[in-house]
């Protein structure tokens, strides 16, 4: 089937069978146009604890469809691939966890969204790049806190608001992989366009940055400058397409990865985000599988900083 087939019979199997599609920004632009909701972490999770659909297919990587699951146990919830992953969540091991944990007793321990379900039960809020600010400026100045995985995140965090967070030393592979030097060249070349750059970038990248915030916050700021012509972007390229159907007269120049075994390219995509396809999606819905699943034990624990998180949002 074609890609306008494929989304037609996609969308009678979702009305069919109550289901409904949330997709990241960071899909290809074909599964975010067919979605029923397209968001950010925070955004898809706030969708899936209000949905009413009896199935939730998830596109986009595997936590995003365990915290799904976890909000919603009674209901069904697919992911199109299972082999979607994260490489932050990867860097970042419950049994890991623990033991830092327990080094740390009087600590606090704040979540960045990017893991398992494991680490989240072991963890006492959960936060998002959305809020991550907001929710740890929340606790007590005199509280001591343990921020993982993402050290970049939480460079960012401790510089914003003066804390001396204790980090874990985990990195996003796309945020991270960003070339200084490429950016500082396309500042050169379009001295008008602002750079726009997510928090999980290195701290090199974000000194270069007009606005830093999460993918929801940079695209908030395309849509609310519809007269800047030009925009530096230093975030998963799948955001480029909801950009673009907000300014479709504006040019936006993503900034390139570092040049790894003397290969360069113009874009900075998350393999894993790109598993999710079309014929993948559609035949997910069909068979009704891959099927998440959480422990239930896991998931008592795993709901507590994940609703402290909603709440504090």
């Amino acid at each position: 089937m074609t890609h306008s087939e494929l989304a037609q019979a996609i969308r009678r199997l979702a009305a069919e069978k109550n289901a409904v599609i949330m997709a990241h920004y960071y899909q290809r632009a074909e599964v975010q146009d067919v979605a029923d909701c397209i968001g950010d972490s925070l955004a898809l999770a706030q969708q899936a604890a209000k949905t009413n659909a009896d199935i939730i297919v998830l596109c986009g990587v595997h936590f995003m469809a365990e915290t799904a699951k976890i909000l919603c146990p009674d209901k069904k919830v697919l992911i199109p691939d299972m082999n979607a992953g994260c490489s932050l969540a990867d860097s970042c091991k419950a049994d890991d966890l623990k033991a830092w944990k327990d080094a740390h007793p009087s600590y606090k321990v704040v979540s960045y969204v990017n893991t398992s379900a494991a680490v989240k039960a072991l963890t006492d809020i959960v936060v998002t790049s959305s809020n991550a600010l907001k929710i740890v400026q929340s606790i007590p100045a005199e509280q001591p806190v343990l921020f993982g995985p993402d050290h970049n995140l939480g460079q960012y965090i401790s510089q914003m608001t003066g804390r001396d967070l204790a980090l874990w030393d985990g990195a996003c592979h796309v945020h991270s992989r960003f070339s200084v030097e490429a950016l500082i060249a396309l500042k050169q070349q379009h001295p008008d366009a602002p750079v726009l750059a997510h928090p999980e970038c290195k701290q090199a990248i974000l000194t270069l940055s007009d606005v830093i915030g999460s993918t929801q916050a940079l695209l908030n700021y395309v849509k609310n400058h519809p007269d800047t012509r030009k925009f530096i972007i230093a975030t998963e390229t799948g955001v480029l397409h909801e950009m673009q159907k907000a300014c479709p007269e504006a040019l936006f120049l993503p900034v390139p990865p570092e040049v790894t075994e003397g290969v360069g390219c113009a874009c900075n995509e998350c393999e894993y985000m790109r598993m999710i396809t079309l014929d993948k999606l559609y035949n997910c819905l069909k068979n009704e599988s891959p099927e998440v699943h959480v422990d239930p034990t896991v998931a008592k624990q795993a709901i507590l900083p994940i609703q402290r998180m909603l709440e504090l949002s």
